[in-house]
């Protein structure tokens, strides 16, 4: 079981500190952060909390997970390790080469 912990289906207006404060409950949280747009840098509404230990990894999922939290039923379980996604710029124009416009 991992430390880091997925907490999706939150509402727009929550942040970090208020994941923060709500997974303090339930063990040492080492961080908990929302995800942002990059562009807009608004929530999008899931974030990450790590706590300091696996056992209270697992009282946080076993308390929080399907909690109601500003009317929306919370998703908390143990995060996935990121994929690595290819690499590459690009988009935009045909080909999905160096982006640009192709006349």
């Amino acid at each position: 079981m991992g430390r880091k912990l997925y907490v999706g289906n939150l509402g727009y207006n929550v942040t970090g500190s208020d994941l923060e404060t709500l997974f303090a409950a339930h063990g040492t949280v080492s961080s908990a952060q929302i995800i942002a747009d990059r562009s807009s840098g608004t929530s999008k509404g899931f974030g990450f909390v790590e706590m300091s230990t696996d056992d209270e990894a697992k009282a946080a999922i076993s308390a929080l997970d399907g909690k109601e939290r500003d009317g929306r039923m919370m998703k908390v379980n143990e995060a996935k390790p990121k994929e690595s996604r290819p690499g590459g710029g690009g988009g935009g124009g045909y080909g999905g080469g160096g982006g640009g416009r192709r006349y």
